[in-house]
C-alpha cells in the first residue's frame, strides 16, 4: 500500500514537472527579440541603443553575452534580429 502511494506521488510529480517545464519553454520561445533584449540586457548593465553598434558587432557581442547571460541560441537569434532591424 505504501509503495502504491509513493509511486502515485512520483507519477503525479513527474507529470507536473513535465507540464510546468513545457509551459515555461513555450513562454520563453514566444517572446519577441525586443522583449528578450529588454529583459536580459538590463539585468547587468544599461542596454545600449541598437544603433550603437553595426550588425556585425551585434553578432559578436551577442555570442559573448549568450554565455554571460545564459541565453539559448533561439533567444540570441531573436535579439540579434531585433537589433539589426532597429539599427
Amino acid at each position: 500500500m505504501k509503495t502504491k502511494i509513493i509511486n502515485s506521488v512520483l507519477v503525479v510529480s513527474f507529470f507536473a514537472l513535465l507540464f510546468y517545464g513545457c509551459s515555461t519553454y513555450k513562454e520563453i520561445t514566444s517572446k519577441s527579440g525586443a522583449q528578450l533584449w529588454g529583459e536580459n540586457c538590463v539585468r547587468c548593465h544599461n542596454a545600449p541603443s541598437p544603433s550603437a553598434f553595426s550588425d556585425t558587432e551585434w553578432e559578436t557581442i551577442a555570442q559573448h553575452m549568450r554565455v554571460r547571460a545564459n541565453l539559448n541560441s533561439t533567444q540570441v537569434n531573436k535579439i540579434v534580429d531585433f537589433l539589426k532591424m532597429a539599427n
